[in-house]
């Protein structure tokens, strides 16, 4: 028995694919999603702070101050903008939120009436959302509460003890603005998502469950390759009057139209099965599926085309894959996640098919908005397919 166990650990610790995918993977993805969840990298346990959008249209001394107290917290950070801007950038997914202050706050303040604040808002951003709402409500409820106090404590008291010295006024004041208290009517206004009834976490399950999968399905194609030139059908095609180029050509191909069916698939059934409404953008749809399939394969040949075996295709497929759906928002929503991560999030394939789908259902963007990710996919695609061929040149087919 004990020759037995010598034996299969001997031939486990020779098969470097599996000592990665039993030790190195599992300790990749422990520390993504540690992150992700923020039990490591912040402080205390903290989550990184919240960026707050501010368009200040009042510009008035009670105003700025309430800003200010709201840039001080540690949970919140401020941004300022223009009103119109700042509705643009919270619509496109930039932002959670942005507060806008209109003209006449001050004066609704001092004259005890209804503050116009409002703040639009991503429901999407639940997270994000929620930590603002708590500090908001505190900041301007305390707020409005001492400037409508103080003024009008400082005025009874100066009409009806005019000889009070100016520190015993404060003093005064001081205690009695603790016990006061007002709420500043704030108007919440969702902007992003209303537009249809799609529900939010069936368009994260579809774009990121549809990517991940994507990719292992292209990689599968991918290490075909090098299968094929272990075996050897690739030199027994080299013989042959087909070119090396047309047989490489000839996968891509394959594993980009096997990627659209895949994707268009995954789509009808969420659309049959899940009522997702497929109609918002149907030219954007398109187009982002065959983006996305575009950039997917082209990422599944590449990393065939960096492995010199068949087993080390397999290996490195699987914790690239695994790493870049983790990061990108395939296995967890980006916005639940630190900003380190999201801040990196853009190197992934995944981060940029989830998010252009998010602006053709969620977001209900027009088309010239989500271009600007449709052509990263396509230059993503290119870039990879220009390197698979040197790479598959020098090490696969060796034609000259």
């Amino acid at each position: 028995m004990f020759k037995l166990f010598k034996k299969d650990l001997i031939l486990f610790f020779h098969d470097h694919r599996s000592v990665i995918l039993a030790f190195l993977l599992p300790v990749i993805l422990i520390t993504l999603f540690a992150f992700a969840y923020g039990s490591i990298g912040s402080h205390n346990g903290r989550s990184e702070p919240v960026q707050l959008l501010v368009a200040d249209l009042d510009q008035t001394k009670y105003s700025k101050e309430i800003i200010f107290k709201l840039d001080s917290l540690e949970d919140i950070r401020i941004t300022f903008s223009e009103a119109t801007n700042a509705k643009e950038l919270v619509m496109k997914g930039k932002y959670a939120c942005a507060m806008i202050v209109y003209k006449g706050f001050q004066d609704a303040l001092e004259a005890g009436n209804a503050t116009p604040i409002e703040l639009l808002y991503d429901r999407s951003r639940e997270m994000e959302i929620g930590i603002l709402q708590l500090n908001l409500i505190r900041v301007l409820m305390s707020s409005a509460g001492e400037i409508i106090a103080k003024k009008n404590i400082e005025k009874y008291l100066r009409e009806q003890f005019p000889s009070l010295i100016k520190s015993g006024r404060d003093a005064i004041l001081d205690t009695a603005v603790k016990d006061s208290s007002s709420m500043p009517a704030i108007k919440w206004t969702s902007i992003v998502g209303e537009k249809n009834d799609t529900k939010l976490g069936l368009i994260q399950s579809v774009a990121g469950t549809a990517i991940l999968m994507l990719l292992f399905g292209v990689a599968g194609v991918g290490t075909s390759i090098l299968e094929e030139k272990e075996n050897g059908t690739i030199d027994r095609l080299l013989v042959s009057p087909l070119k090396g180029n047309t047989i490489l050509f000839g996968k891509m191909f394959f594993a980009f139209f096997i990627s659209i069916l895949q994707l268009t698939a995954m789509f009808l059934f969420a659309w049959l099965a899940l009522n997702l409404d497929l109609s918002t953008n149907m030219a954007a749809l398109i187009l982002m599926i065959f983006a996305t399939s575009f950039a997917v394969s082209s990422i599944g040949i590449f990393l065939a085309a960096i492995a010199r075996t068949r087993q080390q295709a397999q290996s490195l497929s699987t914790i690239v894959i695994l790493v870049m759906s983790a990061i990108g928002g395939s296995m967890i929503p980006l916005f639940i996640m630190p900003s380190v991560l999201q801040k990196i999030a853009f190197l992934s394939v995944n981060y940029w098919g989830i998010q252009g789908f998010y602006d053709v259902f969620w977001r209900a963007l027009p088309l010239t908005a989500i271009l600007p990710k449709i052509l990263v996919l396509m230059s993503i695609g290119f870039i990879m397919t220009l390197a698979s061929i040197q790479l598959f040149k020098r090490r696969i087919m060796k034609w000259h």
